[in-house]
């Protein structure tokens, strides 16, 4: 193939000498298989991006009822039988 310049254009020849083989050398059949490494930079990068996304996934937190849940328990009037039943009823859901 020739190519000059800009200006005009310019035959383009057939491949030459190009012929197919089914024979397979020793080389090709020792070759090594291809292998990927990723470095820690890397790893570290798409753990992070993960944990944002799962901290993106999370519902907001609404600070007054974790203070009055958390005073309710420290006052033991949290516990009671029939919250008991509701979790002990919801347990059973999930693993039945």
């Amino acid at each position: 193939m020739e190519i000059h310049g800009i200006q005009g254009s310019q035959p383009v020849n057939a491949p030459q000498g190009v012929q197919a083989s089914n024979a397979t050398s020793a080389a090709d059949q020792a070759q090594a298989p291809d292998q990927l490494e990723i470095s820690q930079e890397a790893e570290m990068a798409s753990q992070a991006a993960e944990l944002v996304d799962h901290v993106q996934q999370l519902p907001d937190i609404r600070a007054d009822r974790v203070d009055e849940i958390r005073a309710a328990i420290e006052a033991g009037t949290y516990e009671t039988e029939e919250r008991l039943d509701i979790a002990v009823d919801r347990l059973l859901d999930e693993i039945g």
